[in-house]
């Protein structure tokens, strides 16, 4: 029974994710929500596992899930029912390509879809901020603002930001500072 239902909720946000992984993670919310496989703080530690590994984000995430929930199967099935609404699309779409090449709807279809991708990848990064940069759950139970911002996070941002900008290295020498000063401050 698991394994289906890993499935199907693998195989819903395959369907309806349109706009690369960071999209999914308004899905990811709802699983977690709605099956408890896993805590919001567990999805934040996903994310930042799945952009730091090799290999596409969503794919690693959903196999993350599936493991934890239902070991290696679990993983597989997982990661097999994200991929599939895309495999299937993507092959009715190289087969009618051709046809449909110039046709105005299927243009217009395309800009509208355009609006929802972003929308959804700014709710992700709205989510990755709070879930970053913010401890709600202190804040509700004390009430004092000061307990709402994580203010070492909130520095370390900063500073990445500045760096960034200031400095034109690879992404992965920031990944890796960003690695060690979580290990050492114990984020």
């Amino acid at each position: 029974m698991i394994y289906l239902q890993l499935f199907y909720e693998f195989l819903k946000t395959g369907l309806f994710t349109i706009g690369g992984a960071l999209a999914a993670i308004p899905f990811l919310q709802e699983i977690s929500d709605k099956t408890g496989w896993f805590t919001q703080a567990q999805l934040a530690d996903m994310i930042a596992i799945s952009e730091s590994t090799p290999g596409p984000i969503g794919i690693n995430m959903a196999t993350y899930v599936g493991f934890t929930t239902a070991g290696v199967t679990g993983g597989i099935i997982a990661s097999i029912g994200l991929i599939l609404p895309s495999l299937i699309i993507v092959m009715i779409i190289a087969g009618l390509l051709r046809k449909f090449r110039e046709n105005q709807y299927v243009d217009s279809a395309f800009k509208g879809l355009r609006p929802a991708s972003t929308g959804l990848i700014a709710a992700a990064g709205l989510s990755v901020l709070r879930l970053s940069l913010l401890h709600t759950g202190l804040w509700e139970q004390s009430g004092l603002l000061t307990d709402l911002f994580d203010i070492k996070a909130i520095v370390l941002a900063a500073v990445l930001f500045f760096l960034t900008n200031k400095f034109k290295a690879h992404p992965v020498v920031f990944i890796a500072g960003s690695a060690a000063v979580g290990v050492i401050l114990k984020f």
